[in-house]
């Protein structure tokens, strides 16, 4: 598998001068972005699928082990503050279980029957998408994992740095990262790894766009959880609304916080109203259609 294999031209790397090898690295990151390029039409076709599956109720889950699993429970935990997507609609599946997030656990990746375990506890279906994350493409629990999701009726996306691997064949979506050799053999944490977070980074914004949680580039489903996010949001619903910080800030007062409710309120709308409109469209600007030009 080239990601463990010593790429010659950064044999020496231990030898060098640190801001000779800080340098070194830095082309091996940008080597590791470079390689998304192939794949934009594969994330895209995996984000379009994913947001048709999910619709109104269904569950994002991810799977993974070591750096793998850790990156994708970061691009999931960001979506809720970001996106307001519902904790109760995310799940994680990763190898040697939560504890795996700060201290390595010995074996857990090679448990495929785990994996099982854990997606069937979850119950996994039909509405549902699983993005499975392994570097090697050959790791079994997230194999397992994809699998097991897929045999429910899952929606399955898989994430690899290497061609031709029983997880890429395992999914419905492939998306396939060909980063080759680390600068630093022995872990995936560098290339593989800035590969992927930046993969899932397109992914999952991808599908909250499809999602219709996006408006003109706004993040109108953001949670407030501090004064610097308050002041965005007040923005927001400055900008849209077409009302002044005042009106605004009033609005998301009225509407609890919640970015698109206020920005209906200061439309004129009353909270029946609004309710009503967020429950029949399919995304914001259908909400908006027919308020603002």
């Amino acid at each position: 598998m080239s990601t463990e294999t010593v790429d010659p031209r950064y044999s020496q790397i231990d030898r060098l001068p640190t801001n000779e090898a800080v340098e070194i690295m830095l082309e091996g990151q940008r080597a590791a972005i470079a390689a998304l390029a192939s794949q934009t039409s594969a994330i895209a076709a995996a984000a379009e699928a994913a947001a048709a599956r999910l619709g109104a109720t269904g569950r994002l889950a991810y799977a993974g082990a070591g750096t793998s699993g850790r990156v994708g429970v970061q691009d999931g935990v960001e979506l809720t503050p970001t996106y307001g997507w519902p904790e109760a609609r995310l799940h994680f599946f990763l190898a040697g279980g939560m504890d795996a997030l700060m201290r390595a656990v010995e074996g857990a990746e090679d448990d495929a029957a785990d994996a099982r375990h854990q997606v069937a506890q979850a119950a996994l279906g039909p509405q549902d998408v699983l993005v499975g994350i392994a570097a090697s493409g050959r790791t079994p629990f997230t194999i397992g994992a994809i699998e097991e999701a897929r045999a429910r009726g899952a929606l399955t996306i898989a994430i690899a740095n290497n061609a031709g691997t029983p997880l890429l064949a395992a999914a419905d979506h492939a998306i396939l990262l060909d980063t080759g050799s680390e600068a630093i053999a022995g872990s995936t944490r560098m290339g593989a790894g800035t590969s992927q977070k930046a993969a899932l980074n397109l992914l999952s914004t991808a599908i909250m766009l499809r999602l219709g949680l996006v408006f003109r580039g706004l993040m109108v489903n953001m949670r407030i959880s501090n004064a610097k996010l308050r002041l965005r949001a007040q923005a927001m619903v400055s900008e849209i609304a077409g009302v002044d910080e005042a009106a605004a800030d009033a609005a998301l007062d009225a509407a609890g916080g919640d970015i698109r409710r206020a920005i209906l309120h200061a439309l004129g709308l009353s909270a029946e109203q609004a309710e009503a409109r967020l429950v029949d469209a399919r995304d914001f600007h259908e909400v908006l259609r027919g308020l603002i030009d």
